[in-house]
């Protein structure tokens, strides 16, 4: 019989003290092995100063043939954008699906883009990754090698500096692998390991109802933002085709019991495209819309991608203008990593193991 490993990095801080007990191993340790794992991003534990018994539970645990490894991603390149602040790093998995996970440096602060999927099922049409299509889920263990490695790639060039915020706006739609997303960040933002904090942590969606629901039911603590791009059905279901399984109605009511469940503010996100969703019109059915939601608009410009027609809008700041005369807060999210295709809507691995799994 073949076995079955588990990652580490895919296991709550009490999965692993049960994994300790089980083998005779006191509980406490368990905060060492965390702590190493999730703190110091250690990539050889074998090789690491532990206590007695928890440097003999690694040795017959984790490894080779083992029941326990650690994810780790191989880099198969580091891109450096122009601006000096983005890099993007495409990560190689184990059964050969790569990925793209992107470092974003901004005054005094650095942020990590996640990807959640290899591809994405949702298909929007001005993004890379919809066009690519959905080969499969990250597992938890995968999730979190992405925040691991960026910290290490950060350790190494701003040893001072901390990585503080976390966004999963990579490839895939988050709340489609909802389990492995939530526990992924449950994880990343424990006090005792990387300790991301919740606040800081933004989990994207372009507007996957069911799990909008259960965010608020659940009251997760990360703050969440949703991809909206139209003001009516039929502007917006020409961009995003999920809003004809989860029309806009039933995606705004999603939002208004998320923000009375829960309280929080909900970001929604809007790719500015010249004569699709750029008219003053647009914009007061927009603010229209939004009326009774906690709500601040993000203006995303339009980044260019294969297979898509549309083109960038000059019509931004009137746009902005009347979202901010009615009381919505509205920015414009900065620009990184376009020359490098590290961009909202960019990411697209060079290559896809088209093996698909549920």
């Amino acid at each position: 019989m073949n076995l079955v490993q588990q990652s580490l990095l895919g296991l709550s801080f009490a999965e692993i003290e049960i994994a300790l007990s089980d083998a005779g191993v006191l509980k406490h340790h368990a905060k060492a092995l965390w702590r190493a794992v999730h703190r110091d991003h250690a990539m050889d534990l074998a090789s690491l100063d532990l206590s007695p018994p928890l440097k003999k539970w690694v040795a017959a645990n984790v490894g080779e043939g083992k029941p326990y490894f650690i994810d780790f991603p191989g880099q198969e390149q580091e891109i450096h954008s122009n601006d000096g602040l983005t890099r993007k790093y495409l990560l190689r998995l184990q059964d050969g699906q790569v990925i793209e996970t992107v470092l974003m440096g901004y005054d005094g602060r650095f942020t990590a883009c996640l990807s959640s999927q290899a591809g994405c099922a949702m298909g929007c049409v001005f993004c890379a990754t919809g066009q690519m299509g959905f080969v499969r889920h990250l597992t938890v263990g995968e999730i979190v090698a992405q925040v691991r490695h960026v910290r290490r790639m950060l350790a190494q060039s701003h040893p001072h500096r901390r990585l503080r915020n976390i966004v999963l706006m990579g490839m895939g739609e988050p709340l489609h692998n909802y389990d492995s997303v939530m526990k992924a960040m449950d994880i990343v933002s424990d006090v005792r390991g990387a300790s991301i904090g919740p606040s800081r942590i933004a989990i994207s969606t372009v507007g996957f109802v069911p799990n909008i629901l259960r965010m608020a039911e659940e009251n997760r603590p990360y703050r969440l933002a949703v991809s909206l791009h139209g003001s009516t059905e039929e502007e917006r279901s020409s961009l995003v085709p999920t809003s004809k399984k989860w029309n806009l109605e039933s995606l705004i009511q999603a939002c208004r019991n998320y923000c009375d469940t829960t309280g929080k503010r909900i970001f929604f996100e809007w790719t500015l495209i010249a004569g699709k969703n750029d008219s003053p019109e647009t914009a007061e059915r927009l603010v229209a819309l939004l009326q009774g939601i906690d709500s601040h608009v993000n203006i995303i410009p339009l980044n260019p991608t294969h297979g898509f027609a549309g083109a960038a809008s000059e019509s931004g700041a009137e746009f902005q203008k009347i979202i901010r005369k009615s009381g919505i807060p509205c920015t414009f999210r900065q620009r990184r990593g376009i020359d490098v295709a590290a961009g909202c809507g960019m990411l697209k691995a060079g290559r896809v193991v088209l093996t698909k799994r549920p």
